[in-house]
């Protein structure tokens, strides 16, 4: 039986994420990660007092710190190395850090770096659209003339992201409601990634990635814009173009089950937003 590693995104935060005892339980890493952001980890996860965990710059560095310490909880408490690992946009990142392509702190620092980056992308956001396949979806945007509004995010058969300006946003989720799908739902992100709407963010973050050395990954890392294990040399070219292209999280699931439909999926960190998903994606291809 495969063992893959899932680790979600953002979108999946909320206060108390990782929990006291979590925070606790790793004082030099939390100290690090204050250090590198320039406020409380912990304070920031467990109570947010100053209301900034949904705030971009602030969400993705926090969701990173968790997702990577429960990791380290789980191999520190006798989990072997999987043999696999996934990760839904800002989770990419932690599937890196456990498969050794860079350490906890420079991870941070580089997701710290690619917040900041999308953050300054304003006036978008983001819907998932529930009940209508992919392609009626961009079929009904392009014969609207809402080019703007794309596809960002391909996470199961019933449900896909799309992104763009608000208000092109809201002319398209009022069509495509009124053209059959069950439910157009906004998310809380403050702008609409992995759209071309990100290009600046790209641009801006892809020195980041430069200058950081990237070790080659210890175990099978499925990138989000091929749905495909990183290829030798690849990964900063990947994870450049991740920020404005669609996150293809179906086709990466239907691969390894394909491969091995007994593939056991554990979630780490924040979830269990990837476990649904992985759920919905089981039952489409084996249908009662």
């Amino acid at each position: 039986m495969t063992h893959v590693l899932m680790f979600p995104g953002q979108g999946s935060q909320r206060v108390g994420m990782g929990g006291a005892a979590l925070f606790d339980r790793f004082p030099d890493l939390v100290a690090e990660a204050d250090e590198v952001l320039g406020h409380s980890l912990r304070e920031l996860c467990l109570s947010d007092p100053h209301q900034r965990l949904h705030h971009t710059a602030y969400t993705q560095p926090a969701l990173y710190a968790v997702n990577a310490l429960s990791y380290r909880a789980l191999r520190a408490d006798g989990m072997p190395a999987p043999d696999a690992a996934i990760g839904h946009s800002l989770g990419e990142y932690n599937a890196l850090c456990a498969a050794g392509v860079f350490g906890f702190t420079d991870g941070l620092r580089l997701v710290a770096a690619r917040a900041r980056a999308m953050s300054r992308v304003t006036d978008g956001a983001m819907a998932a659209v529930i009940g209508m396949d992919e392609a009626v979806i961009r079929l009904l945007l392009r014969r609207a003339g809402l080019e703007a509004v794309e596809v960002a995010n391909l996470n199961t058969a019933d449900q896909t992201v799309v992104a763009g300006p608000a208000a092109k946003l809201d002319t398209a989720a009022a069509l495509l409601k009124d053209s059959g799908a069950t439910a157009v739902r906004r998310l809380k992100v403050s702008g609409p990634f992995h759209t071309h709407h990100m290009r600046p963010a790209a641009h801006e973050f892809a020195p980041h990635l430069a200058r950081t050395s990237l070790g080659e990954p210890a175990f099978p890392v499925y990138a989000n814009r091929t749905a495909r294990p990183y290829a030798p040399g690849h990964i900063a070219e990947l994870l450049t173009e991740q920020i404005d292209h669609p996150v293809r999280w179906h086709e990466t699931v239907r691969r390894l089950l394909d491969a091995d439909p007994d593939t056991r999926f554990q979630e780490v960190g924040a979830g269990p937003v990837l476990t649904r998903m992985v759920r919905a994606i089981r039952t489409e291809r084996t249908p009662s």
